[in-house]
């Protein structure tokens, strides 16, 4: 079993300005973690930060891209610049666009760039260094959309999907060289994204809509091993079972779901 220590590792938390990066930004700095917070929404950014500096944490803000292949080179330059080698990277970052069918093209392209190729073009720049360097932790925040699915949320749930799919060939590729990959997938979090999700709050909250730190322990703890799910709502592992060994009679009750969502709407 592989364990990461946070106490001194540079590590990078993309969409660190809220939510469940910020957490994760602060819980890491609070064990010791110089920490790079990345996100596009500079002022949440220097949030992170101002609150990090003022636990006595280390921590430097990088606003900016951190989904395209520019944005993410000078992401990973600043962090060498500031803190040295990067021990781990969590790509944390992640948008929810479109309803259903009238999910635009322009919605299905932003989900696919930030809830994928993100993690992607980042693992192209790191896995390399830590290939030479004997090792290295990537984390993705997916969700459990992307091991069941999210009604009416076509874009989400199928990058979200890729996201756990590109993390699981990570790890496939790369675990006996030393690079530990972890993915994320929590039910409802407090966050804006759930503040935002309309009638389908009560489905993400059914087993109880989690804090951000709540989240953030919880990964915290699992970086002392190497298990690839991260699920801080425990009951997913039970989902995820059923809709792989009764794939017909978890889509029914996901349908029956639907049906509540439509009368709702109606």
């Amino acid at each position: 079993m592989s364990a990461f220590e946070p106490d001194g590792a540079c590590v990078v938390v993309t969409g660190a300005g809220n939510g469940i990066g910020a957490a994760l930004a602060t819980g890491l700095a609070g064990r010791g973690a110089r920490v790079v917070v990345a996100d596009l929404d500079a002022d949440g950014a220097a949030r992170t930060v101002a609150a990090i500096e003022a636990a006595g944490g280390q921590a430097i803000a990088a606003p900016g891209d951190a989904a395209s292949e520019e944005g993410i080179a000078a992401l990973i330059a600043a962090a060498r610049d500031a803190y040295g080698p990067i021990g781990a990277w969590f790509a944390n970052a992640g948008v929810d666009r479109g309803r259903g069918l009238d999910a635009s093209e322009a919605d299905w392209a932003l989900s696919l760039d930030v809830n994928v190729m993100a993690h992607v073009r980042a693992a192209r720049q790191l896995v390399p260094d830590w290939l030479a360097a004997d090792g290295g932790r990537f984390v993705v925040t997916a969700s459990a959309a992307g091991l069941l699915t999210m009604l009416d949320a076509p874009a989400y749930s199928v990058t979200k999907h890729g996201a756990v799919a590109f993390a699981e060939w990570l790890s496939a590729t790369y675990r006996h060289r030393g690079i530990v990959v972890q993915a994320i997938c929590p039910q409802g979090v407090q966050t804006r994204m759930l503040d935002e999700a309309g009638p389908l709050q009560e489905v993400l909250s059914h087993d109880t809509a989690l804090t951000a730190e709540q989240v953030a322990d919880g990964v915290i703890t699992a970086l002392g091993g190497d298990e690839f799910l991260i699920l801080p709502h425990p009951e997913v592992a039970g989902y995820y079972a059923a809709r792989a060994t009764a794939t017909d009679r978890w889509l029914g009750g996901m349908n029956r779901l639907q049906q509540r969502l439509d009368q709702h709407d109606g």
